[in-house]
């Protein structure tokens, strides 16, 4: 309908004074303003509101019924500003993000609690994807960004490039590789390797990465998560090539990492987000915190942020 909110707040203010007078001080107008804003409500609604005489102004039988109702109006309308305010302030709020589990298990939860820190009341919803599903989660819309790999390039995304990591291998304590200071690939070839499955961005750069060398190693086993495949180590069934992220900074009890070499095979990690898309205050905040967090040197063992 073609009416305006001030009509309504004229409306309740003559409603509650009984004054036309009163009304028009407590509203900083004149009384013919006050007046052309009710009769404008008025022919809106096509049927009057107050019953005016010389000394008094009351409501009519439309009236009592309609002055609940644009209260209501008003009341909500400005619970929605006040909600917005709190939104572009940062007091409230939900942002969703797409992250790839080695990611969201071992960095991702040092950048949510300093934010928590800054920002207690915004909720966080963390998708835990593979890095085919995350990217579809954003391109959606479900998230409004996410930590993914560089694998290709989308015409839609926009990618931030954050850190390169090497990938490296793992093994019990108690394994032959474990006494080298380093391992080739072609090495691995003698081993049980435990992998990824194909259609995973691991291991599509792998299988890119080692396509030229005459001795490749072998996927015994394929999982679908790479803490699967750790798991497995620790079972002693393989070996595994993993990224750096994946393993855990602190020394592992079982487990140790060796570099893997000839080739040396790295991914790029980094935030991406649509082209055409502009983030919400709330996630402004939270991708500040998370460049901030990168900037420090947030993950051990990676070759080290990008600078940009």
């Amino acid at each position: 309908m073609n009416y305006e909110l001030q009509q309504i707040q004229a409306f309740l203010k003559v409603a509650e004074l009984e004054s036309f007078q009163a009304a028009a001080q407590s509203l900083n107008l004149s009384q013919p303003a006050l007046s052309r804003r009710i009769k404008k409500l008025e022919s809106i609604l096509g049927t009057p509101l107050l019953a005016r005489t010389t000394r008094s102004v009351s409501l009519t039988t439309v009236g009592r019924d309609f002055f609940p109702q644009a209260k209501r109006l008003v009341d909500e309308f400005d619970h929605a500003l006040f909600n917005i305010r709190a939104l572009a302030e940062n007091r409230i709020g939900q942002i969703t993000l797409a992250c790839i589990p080695t990611a969201a298990f071992y960095f991702l939860p040092a950048v949510i609690r300093e934010y928590n820190a800054r920002y207690p009341n915004i909720r966080i919803r963390l998708l835990d994807l593979s890095a085919n599903d995350g990217l579809g989660a954003v391109l959606s819309g479900e998230a409004e960004f996410g930590i993914n790999m560089l694998s290709g390039h989308h015409p839609d995304i926009v990618f931030t490039p954050l850190v390169v990591e090497p990938f490296v291998l793992v093994c019990r304590h108690d394994h032959p590789l474990a006494a080298h200071d380093s391992v080739t690939w072609s090495e691995l070839s003698t081993h049980k390797l435990i992998g990824v499955g194909k259609m995973s961005g691991n291991r599509m750069l792998l299988d890119h990465e080692l396509s030229s060398l005459t001795q490749r190693p072998t996927w015994f086993y394929e999982v679908q998560h790479l803490s699967t495949s750790l798991g497995m180590v620790e079972a002693g069934l393989g070996v595994a090539a993993v990224p750096r992220l994946s393993m855990p900074d602190q020394e592992h009890p079982l487990l140790v990492q060796r570099p893997l070499v000839e080739p040396l095979v790295k991914r790029t990690l980094g935030m991406v987000r649509r082209r055409d898309s502009a983030l919400s205050p709330a996630a402004e905040r939270f991708v500040e915190t998370l460049l901030k967090h990168w900037d420090k040197g947030g993950v051990e063992g990676s070759t080290g942020p990008i600078n940009l």
